[in-house]
């Protein structure tokens, strides 16, 4: 492990001026945290957590790259190294009174939540390991513009992590593909022995970290005492020249210590001996540099005296503006769930009533494959990838082989035409798709991937609902990711248990997300040319019973045919009773419908398309006019999403009902590969004709 501040001669290079400029930021972060353990204990702020003990490497860090030029995804110690990026104690002390005006968040994240577009810092988040493969992707970005562009990026993309994040799966998915990509990305791991109380070596295997990656091939990976500024400077100086010059990615493991407990909601007293944070107390870079300056003659104790008072009058100050500074309006909670700019609720996105038709009727596979085409050929910036999408792998057979395109096809043949560095394959890991598209889409490309099975879809629950849907809104639009999730969904295939799920109400109970579910392919064509051009992450559900039906076919309505999100089709017009529905159901619905007119009933069947938003005007104005609803979904009855449709329903058109709001939906259990079970689980044309029956009969 490298140490050097033990030479008397050896600076690294730094001159004066910036040993004592480092020494400033170090101070300076410190006396930020304990200010704000002080606001804390007074009840001036609501959380506290510290950088205590890291401020050296981060400092280091910080004078070796480039703000506003390389890109960061950091962690919440990493107080020093934002300062020495160029943020002040008062955007930090806004952050931690929870101003409106905190540059960081607004207000809406706790402290130590970084995020400044000027600096290329992306919005932190809280989630421990989720940000390595958003990290990926946006080291990927570099790559990718290099091909289109022809010049060689400069920018290097810097993750930071604890020790006990690097036992998060993620972790290691991103060191795999930033090796396998040979990406220009510095991870910097600041190892201060504990993931809050439990030790570095419980969490992993032979306690350190930089010898557990040691196989990655062309993995830079250097140790380094991270509590020394100059060892720190060299050490990340070499790592970020390695990345920079594009050999490939690097890894610095840095040594430091914790001196304060992880935050104010823990006492490391209860798991830590006297002993331990004695020793620890030896090592802190704000007692050794210092000294080390006295020592060899680069500041004199006065010198370091007046380093001091011009913090602390800095900080006095910050002080007092954070204090003096408005909360946010509770008005402003709504404002960037969404785009502000971009509505695809809109007029500009319907298109609906005006398609230009041409050649013959082609199913939902297909229709979906040409609308893709058109938006890559109008858009340059959209990159698609996931599980087997691409036609072939290795270039040396794409021309002799007729090309995989998904498993359903529904990508194939885009490879061929667009080129591998904008449709290729990912590894088998669906966080490491959703991860890196977020990473791709905050760098100003339009990711649309897929994951290859909607019921595989939950390893990337966290970077979905985490991650892609808090984007926009805990960085106060500042950040954005506007991804689209493409992923086969729901059953009627006699594919058991684990390729019949649905669930869409865990993502249309997400904020943030746009959920769509279109039944027939001319929807299919233009919803999902929707969700590619506008603004805000989309979830886009195919459900793959629908994707070769005869009965759903439509002819291609041209590369401008577009449906706003929020607009429900009525599918067939009635008096008696209103079934909403989607996906799958809309047919058996209609067929059970067409059956009971039979009957004398007249079943008004209106198709949402759209689940999140969801069309309560065209939903409530049928209820008035037939006073019965059915709400037909394939998820499981209980909890599910038509329970929402329920309760809006009871909520807003409780007077115009002549009977109670039904539900038909799947069986609360799993589906069954035998016919006879998938078909008892699942709602059938039977189901609805008797739900039909018997709500008229009310």
């Amino acid at each position: 492990m490298t140490s050097l501040a033990t030479s008397e001669t050896y600076t690294a290079g730094l001159s004066r001026d910036q040993l004592l400029a480092a020494y400033r930021t170090m101070l300076l972060s410190r006396r930020i945290d304990d200010r704000e353990v002080q606001l804390k204990r007074q009840n001036k702020i609501f959380f506290q957590i510290s950088g205590a003990g890291h401020e050296a490497v981060l400092t280091a860090a910080g004078m070796v790259l480039r703000p506003g030029h390389d890109w960061f995804y950091l962690y919440y110690r990493d107080r020093a190294l934002c300062l020495q990026l160029g943020m002040s104690a008062v955007d930090m002390l806004y952050s931690a009174v929870g101003a409106a005006r905190d540059p960081n968040s607004g207000g809406r994240q706790m402290p130590s939540h970084w995020g400044s577009t000027a600096l290329n810092i992306v919005s932190t988040s809280s989630p421990t390991g989720t940000q390595f493969l958003q990290a990926v992707g946006t080291a990927e970005a570099t790559m990718r513009n290099e091909v289109m562009d022809g010049a060689r990026g400069t920018e290097v993309t810097l993750v930071t992590t604890g020790d006990g994040t690097t036992s998060e799966g993620e972790f290691w998915e991103s060191l795999n593909t930033a090796c396998n990509l040979n990406l220009p990305i510095v991870y910097l791991v600041e190892d201060n022995g504990y993931a809050i109380s439990v030790p570095v070596e419980v969490g992993t295997a032979g306690g350190s970290i930089s010898r557990l990656v040691k196989g990655f091939p062309g993995l830079y990976i250097q140790e380094v005492d991270g509590c020394d500024l100059l060892a720190s400077y060299e050490v990340m100086e070499r790592a970020v020249r390695y990345a920079r010059e594009r050999q490939g990615p690097a890894f610095v493991h840095a040594k430091v210590i914790r001196p304060y407990s992880h935050s104010l909601s823990d006492d490391e007293t209860m798991y830590r001996p006297a002993e331990e944070r004695e020793a620890d107390a030896e090592r802190d870079p704000l007692r050794t540099f210092p000294a080390w300056l006295v020592e060899h003659g680069f500041a004199t104790d006065e010198d370091l005296a007046v380093i001091a008072d011009g913090v602390e009058a800095e900080l006095l100050q910050a002080t007092d503006d954070a204090l003096a500074a408005a909360q946010p309006d509770a008005s402003t909670v709504y404002h960037a769930v969404y785009s502000p700019e971009v509505d695809p609720t809109g007029e500009q996105f319907d298109t609906e009533d005006d398609p230009q038709f041409s050649g013959s009727e082609t199913t939902m596979v297909e229709l979906l494959n040409q609308c893709m085409r058109d938006e890559m050929r109008r858009n340059p910036r959209i990159l698609m990838f996931g599980e087997d999408v691409a036609d072939a792998s290795r270039a040396d057979v794409l021309e002799k082989v007729k090309g995989k395109g998904g498993v359903f096809k529904v990508t194939h043949g885009l490879q061929k035409e667009f080129g591998s560095n904008r449709v290729y394959n990912s590894p088998l890991a669906e966080a490491n798709i959703v991860g890196r598209a977020i990473g791709l889409a905050l760098r100003g490309f339009k990711p649309v991937v897929e994951i290859q099975f909607f019921d595989y879809i939950w390893p990337a629950f966290m970077q979905i609902r985490d991650e892609l849907a808090t984007m926009r809104w805990r960085s106060n639009n500042a950040f954005a990711a506007p991804v689209v999730i493409r992923t086969t969904y729901g059953g009627y295939i006699r594919g058991g248990v684990f390729h019949s799920q649905t669930g869409a109400s865990l993502f249309t109970h997400t904020p943030g997300l746009r959920v769509v579910c279109p039944s027939n392919a001319l929807d299919a064509s233009g919803l999902l040319r929707t969700a590619i051009r506008c603004e805000d992450p989309v979830l886009f559900l195919e459900h793959k019973h629908l994707y070769r039906q005869t009965y759903n076919k439509a002819m291609n309505p041209g590369p401008n045919f577009m449906i706003p999100f929020g607009k429900a089709r009525v599918a067939r017009e009635g008096t008696d009773v209103t079934v909403v529905t989607y996906g799958a159901t809309v047919q058996r619905a209609l067929a059970a419908a067409n059956q009971m007119a039979d009957e004398g009933v007249s079943a008004e069947v209106i198709d949402l398309r759209t689940l999140s938003p969801w069309d309560k005007e065209t939903v409530f104005a049928s209820i008035r006019k037939t006073n019965r609803v059915i709400v037909g979904y394939e998820d499981a009855q209980s909890w599910g999403y038509g329970a929402e449709i329920a309760a809006a329903i009871a909520d807003e058109c409780f007077a115009y009902l002549d009977a109670p709001v039904m539900r038909v939906a799947s069986t609360d259990t799993f589906v069954g590969y035998a016919p006879q079970l998938e078909d008892a689980t699942l709602p059938q044309q039977e189901t609805f004709r008797q739900a039909y029956r018997k709500i008229v009969a009310y």
